[in-house]
């Protein structure tokens, strides 16, 4: 049967979503490409895809025929803002026929003499991609047959945006956290130092750092957190973590008070976010350790002649977390006897779903002797990880002192 004027070319869709061709080309050529097949089977003026920003609560347009101008112009709709910003909160279809400043966010939309919008949420799972509508400058009734074959676009679409997001974030995730994590240790006399980073096997690059700076008064800071969460946006916090650690610690020798500004700093800043640190300032003259955790398993003392064990300090609350009122953050001090090497971690080391922590923490303990850092580190993989791959993500510090006192 002939299409008849204003209907839908339900042939023309299904061929445009199944075609091999476009999935061959970049994303966006790909995504124009689609538009314009959609825009023409559809027999309507416009077609458009935008992304929403979960952390802006946001919709950006992507990709669109026939209105251009809105890449062009980096166009945004707030969530729950005009008929867009609807379809994104409620994550339902909207039909209207009404295109003008009391249904509509963007102008560019009435200017281009449109009279009547279709839209439908990109959905991946229960997660919000973006939006994706047409519009015709014409009389339009869209159809439940018109909702029903745009959200077969739609679904087309997330698939798409999806793949390309989740590579390219793992790809800008994964340099992130590289250019964060130190390349190379602070040379200092009686302390040497060693690391490891393994990224989960499921959870992929996610928030966990350390980190080693020298500080002005010759003291030496260890430092490693670990953010929740994983992804890029876990690694966006956590390099602001790094850096306002680093400068509160500029600031101030005593780790109890670094890790109080920090909670501030991220209670204020990232409201969102919470984050395990430990924090430690190790004095090379006296050999001394002085230790404060927000919410950080406790590291692991190994001294020449003892047993190892977990160091008894207190875990205060997590950064970012909340802090009682008047409640203050509080310091452990370790000494550091000669060869004494402390093991730093984050809990992707220790922690199995669905098992008991006590093992692992006792074999992370056996595994951790007063050797050299480099050999500590392969004997705490080997007994934590040995071949089978981690969920989530193991970072591993170890330092130790080398030379006794005067």
């Amino acid at each position: 049967m002939p299409e008849t004027p204003g209907s839908t070319d339900r042939v023309g869709v299904l061929e445009a979503i199944t075609d091999v061709g476009l999935r061959q080309m970049e994303q966006a050529e790909s995504l124009r490409a689609l538009l314009a097949r959609v825009r023409d089977a559809f027999g309507v003026d416009t077609a458009t895809i935008l992304l929403y920003d979960s952390a802006a609560e946001r919709l950006r347009v992507h990709a669109t025929a026939g209105l251009e101008e809105e890449v062009l112009h980096g166009v945004t709709v707030e969530l729950g803002a005009g008929f867009a910003g609807r379809v994104a909160a409620t994550r339902a279809p909207l039909v209207i026929d009404r295109v003008d400043a009391t249904t509509v966010a963007n102008p560019l939309l009435w200017r281009r003499g449109l009279r009547a919008l279709l839209g439908v949420p990109i959905l991946a799972r229960d997660d919000l991609v973006g939006v994706l509508h047409v519009g015709s400058t014409g009389t339009r009734a869209f159809t439940e047959a018109d909702t029903h074959l745009l959200r077969l676009v739609a679904d087309r679409v997330a698939l798409a945006i999806q793949a390309e997001l989740t590579s390219a974030e793992r790809a800008a995730t994964t340099a992130l956290q590289r250019s964060l994590l130190p390349t190379r240790f602070p040379v200092v006399d009686d302390l040497r130092f060693a690391a490891r980073y393994v990224p989960g096997a499921t959870t992929g690059v996610g928030g966990d750092w350390y980190d080693v700076f020298a500080l002005p008064s010759g003291r030496v800071g260890v430092a490693i957190g670990d953010v929740s969460g994983h992804g890029l946006a876990a690694a966006v916090v956590m390099g602001r973590l790094r850096s306002a650690l680093r400068a509160y610690a500029l600031e101030n020798d005593d780790p109890a008070e670094v890790l109080t500004k920090l909670h501030r700093k991220v209670s204020h800043f990232e409201k969102r976010s919470m984050a395990t640190v430990a924090y430690a300032v190790v004095d090379c003259r006296t050999r001394r350790v002085t230790l404060s955790s927000a919410g950080h398993p406790p590291p692991v003392i190994a001294v020449p002649g003892a047993a190892s064990g977990l160091v008894e300090v207190p875990p205060d609350t997590p950064v970012g977390l909340g802090l009682g009122a008047g409640r203050r953050r509080r310091a452990t001090v370790v000494d550091l006897p000669d060869r004494a090497v402390l093991a730093f971690y984050t809990d992707g080391l220790v922690e199995r779903r669905r098992e008991p922590i006590d093992p692992y923490l006792r074999r992370l303990a056996a595994a951790v002797t007063p050797e050299d850092p480099d050999t500590v580190c392969a004997q705490v993989m080997a007994a934590l990880v040995g071949t089978d791959p981690t969920q989530d993500d193991i970072a591993l510090l170890v330092v130790q002192a080398l030379r006794t006192a005067n």
